[in-house]
């Protein structure tokens, strides 16, 4: 006998659209990222902190160009970046991003983090993974979530494993990062009827936070 084929699955068939949006949780705020957040950024913007970024900032010359370059990916409709601001201090402590948006296929991708070194071991990272995933499936409504990693950056993928996103594989040879360094990318996802899940995951990782 053939073995038993999956069901056929039906979603809306009609395009992906991510508007201009701001985020707000307890902790922090998500704001649509302008060039006016430069020099602020650039003052959290440590080199280190960028070890597995294609991108290194260094200087708030660096800054304005990855703000400028992420900017023109909104334009194109790819893209639609946010700067994290810190509700407590007003401030901004880093920034992230929806990638790789498809508008045909409903998916996106969250990536592109980053965050003050003060801030690592808070409540911060958690809960903006929490509100760009809940904007995701319950707004956009859209049917699986990207994540990805650089294969070496174990910090990362626990942070990711910890959320409740599954591992998908491994990318080969993905990118050079830093210039001239191979990097191997380290996928997982969420599809949408994970997302119940997940989502009550996160928010009891939050309560006790």
């Amino acid at each position: 006998m053939p073995p038993e084929s999956d069901p056929v699955l039906h979603r809306q068939p009609t395009p992906l659209v991510v508007p201009l949006v701001t985020l707000e949780g307890l902790a922090v705020r998500l704001e649509p990222l302008e060039l006016s957040h430069g020099p602020e950024l650039a003052m959290v913007a440590e080199p280190e902190l960028f070890e597995h970024f294609n991108t290194v900032l260094r200087t708030p010359g660096d800054v304005d160009a990855y703000i400028r370059d992420a900017l023109e990916a909104a334009e194109r409709g790819v893209e639609r970046p946010f700067v994290i601001i810190e509700k407590e201090t007003g401030a901004p402590v880093g920034s992230t991003r929806y990638l790789d948006i498809q508008r045909k296929h409903r998916t996106l991708e969250i990536g592109s983090t980053w965050l003050a070194r003060r801030v690592w071991r808070s409540r911060v990272n958690t809960e903006c993974k929490y509100l760009l995933l809940k904007h995701a499936f319950e707004e956009l409504k859209v049917m699986r979530v990207q994540l990805k990693t650089d294969r070496r950056n174990a910090r990362s993928r626990a942070a990711i494993e910890r959320i409740g996103a599954r591992f998908e594989g491994i990318l080969r040879h993905h990118m050079l990062v830093r210039g001239d360094v191979v990097r191997d990318s380290a996928y997982y996802g969420i599809i949408d009827s994970e997302w119940p899940e997940v989502k009550a995951r996160l928010e009891e990782k939050l309560a006790r936070d």
